[in-house]
C-alpha cells in the first residue's frame, strides 16, 4: 500500500509540495506564491498564516490531482526556508507578529551591540555562525522586544519560537509536536553546534526564555504525525532547505559539494564528522543525519543572499523582462555585458565579505549600454558570487590542514536550469558542473530523509543508487579573460560596501 513520500517544501517565496515514488521519481508537483511584506527598507516579512494556508493548499491540491489515497502516503518530509523566525501563542496557535524573514535587516543594530560587547568570538565558537542579523537568535530577541508584553508571556510558557518547519508540524500535528531538526537549530545562532543543545550563556545575552524554544532532533526522526481528513501520516524527514538539498545530492561523503541556486544561493560541503572552522568567512553548520542510521556530519557554507532574487527583481520591479526565463534568451543576446557589472547587495552582502550595510549598484554604464547588458549582468552576478565562496572554501580547505580535498560541484535550484549561467559558472570556477536529472534535490533530500526514516528505502546506499546525472558543464574560458572579468567584479563589489552604515 505505501507507494509514496510527500514532500514539503516550504520556500521564501513559494509553498510546494511535490510527491515521490519508490524509483525517486517526481509523480506530481503543486505550487503557491505568497506575499512578500517590506515594511521599511530592509526589512521582510511574511504572514505565518498565508504561509501554513499555502502550503495547506498545494498538499491538498497535490492529493486530489493526483488522486492518490492518503493511505499510500508512507511518509512525510518537511524542508523550509532557514532562520525566518515566528513567534505564537501556545494555547491559540495565532502568531503574535509576522514571521521575519532571514533577509530582513532589522536587526543589524542588536548585531553590532554583540560583537561591540565582545561575544562575537563566542558566537562564532558555539554556533558555527559569524555574528549577522541574518539568523533567527536576534529577529527573536526584537520580536520579545517590541510586542508589549510577549516576554513575560514567553516566560510563562504561553509563546512558542519556531523556524517554518516548527510552525508547520506544530500545525499539522494539531499543535501536539514542538519540535525541530539539528540542521534548523544550528542556523539560530543560539545552539551549540558541538554538544547538540540550546546554549545558556547567549539565551541569556538575548534575554530569550529557553522555555519557548523547540525540541531538537536529528534530521531522519519521528517528529510527529500529520492528521489529513483524520488519516495519521508520519513526519519522519525535516531539515532546512539547504542541508536538505545536500542530502538529496547524494553528497554523503566528506568533499562533496553542491550549490543551490534559489532566491539566494548556498553552497555546502560536507566535511564529515569533522567540525571545520573557516578563515575566509564561511559558515559551520550541521548536515542532515538518520537517528540510529547515520552518524552525525557538519559542513561547511557559504551564502549569497540576492540570487535568483536579482532576475524576480528585474522582471517585478524594473519590468525589463516578463518572465524569469527570459533572462537566458538576453543573456545571449550580447557577446558580454559591454563593461556592466550588477552587484544585487539589495539585503547585504554574505560570505565571505558579511557586511550588513553593502546596497546594491549598477556600475560601468555608458550611452551605449542595453537593456541586453544589465540583464545580463545581473546573470553573471549570480556566478560571480557562487564563485567567490568557492574560491573561500578553497583557501579553507588548503590552510587547515584538514586533508579534505573538494570534489565536482553538484548543483541544483531554478536557476540550474539556465544553461548560459551555468557555463559561466563552470568558466569563472574553472570547475566541472554537474547536473543531476531531478533538481527539485530540496524536496528530495526531505523525502529521502523521511523515506530512509521509515524503511521505504532501505538506505543512503539505495538512495545513491538511483541518483542520476543529466548535463555536465566544463570550463571554456581563457585564463586571460576570466581573469579580467573577475577583477572587474571584484572592483565592483568594493563600490557597494559600508554603503549604508
Amino acid at each position: 500500500m505505501k507507494k509514496y513520500i510527500l514532500s514539503l517544501d516550504q520556500g521564501t517565496t513559494s509553498s510546494r509540495a511535490i510527491l515521490f515514488d519508490h524509483e525517486m521519481n517526481i509523480r506530481g508537483i503543486q505550487q503557491k506564491e505568497f506575499t512578500q511584506i517590506y515594511p521599511k527598507e530592509a526589512w521582510v516579512e511574511h504572514d505565518p498564516m498565508e504561509i501554513i494556508s499555502s502550503q495547506f493548499t498545494v498538499m491538498t491540491d497535490l492529493i486530489n490531482k493526483t488522486g492518490i489515497k492518503l493511505q499510500e502516503i508512507a511518509a512525510i518530509g518537511i524542508t523550509n526556508q532557514r532562520e525566518t523566525t515566528i513567534l505564537w501563542d501556545k494555547n491559540t496557535g495565532q502568531p503574535v507578529y509576522n514571521a521575519i524573514v532571514w533577509q530582513c535587516r532589522r536587526t543589524s543594530g542588536i548585531v553590532d551591540s554583540l560583537k561591540n560587547d565582545g561575544f562575537g568570538d563566542y558566537i562564532t565558537k558555539t554556533t558555527g555562525l559569524i555574528p549577522d542579523a541574518y539568523f533567527s537568535g536576534t529577529k527573536i530577541k526584537w520580536i520579545l522586544d517590541n510586542v508589549e508584553g510577549l516576554r513575560q508571556r514567553a516566560k510563562n510558557g504561553e509563546i512558542l519560537f519556531g523556524t517554518v518547519d516548527s510552525w508547520l508540524i506544530w500545525k499539522l500535528s494539531g499543535g501536539q509536536s514542538h519540535v525541530t531538526d539539528y540542521t534548523n537549530a544550528s542556523r539560530t545562532m543560539i545552539f551549540d553546534i558541538h554538544k547538540l543543545d540550546w546554549d545558556d550563556k547567549l539565551l541569556d545575552i538575548l534575554d530569550i526564555p529557553r522555555i519557548m524554544l523547540p525540541q531538537v532532533k536529528p534530521s531522519g526522526s519521528i517528529f510527529a504525525y500529520a492528521n489529513i481528513n483524520d488519516v495519521k501520516i508520519p513526519i519522519t524527514g525535516n531539515a532546512g532547505d539547504q542541508q536538505a538539498a545536500l542530502f538529496g545530492q547524494c553528497c554523503f561523503d566528506k568533499g562533496d559539494v553542491k550549490c543551490t541556486y534559489g532566491t539566494g544561493c548556498f553552497l555546502l560541503m560536507n566535511t564529515g564528522e569533522q567540525a571545520v572552522k573557516s578563515a575566509n568567512g564561511l559558515l559551520t553548520t550541521i548536515a542532515a543525519s538518520i537517528e540510529g542510521k547515520t552518524n552525525l556530519q557538519y559542513a561547511l557554507e557559504g551564502a549569497v543572499f540576492t540570487g535568483g532574487a536579482v532576475i524576480q527583481w528585474l522582471r517585478d520591479e524594473m519590468h525589463i523582462i516578463t518572465d524569469s526565463a527570459d533572462s537566458e534568451y538576453f543573456a545571449g543576446k550580447v557577446n558580454d555585458t559591454g563593461g556592466v557589472y550588477l552587484v544585487p547587495a539589495f539585503t547585504g552582502l554574505g560570505a565571505p565579505y558579511w557586511d550588513m550595510y553593502a546596497r546594491g549598484c549598477i556600475i560601468g554604464i555608458t550611452r551605449g549600454t542595453k537593456r541586453a547588458h544589465i540583464i545580463r549582468a545581473a546573470q553573471e552576478s549570480i556566478a560571480y558570487q557562487v564563485m567567490d565562496l568557492l574560491k573561500a572554501m578553497e583557501t579553507d580547505l588548503a590552510n587547515n590542514g584538514s586533508g579534505i580535498k573538494m570534489k565536482e560541484l553538484k548543483v541544483d535550484g531554478g536557476a540550474s536550469k539556465d544553461k548560459f549561467l551555468m557555463q559561466f559558472q563552470a568558466d569563472v570556477c574553472q570547475s566541472s558542473i554537474i547536473r543531476p536529472v531531478v533538481r527539485e534535490t530540496t524536496a528530495l533530500g526531505a523525502a529521502c530523509l523521511a523515506g530512509i526514516t521509515v524503511g521505504f528505502w532501505k538506505d543512503i546506499n539505495e538512495v545513491k543508487s538511483r541518483w542520476q546525472r543529466d548535463m555536465e558543464f566544463n570550463p571554456q574560458m581563457d585564463n586571460e579573460k576570466r581573469g579580467k572579468l573577475v577583477a572587474g567584479w571584484h572592483k565592483a563589489v568594493n563600490r557597494s560596501l559600508s554603503w549604508a552604515e
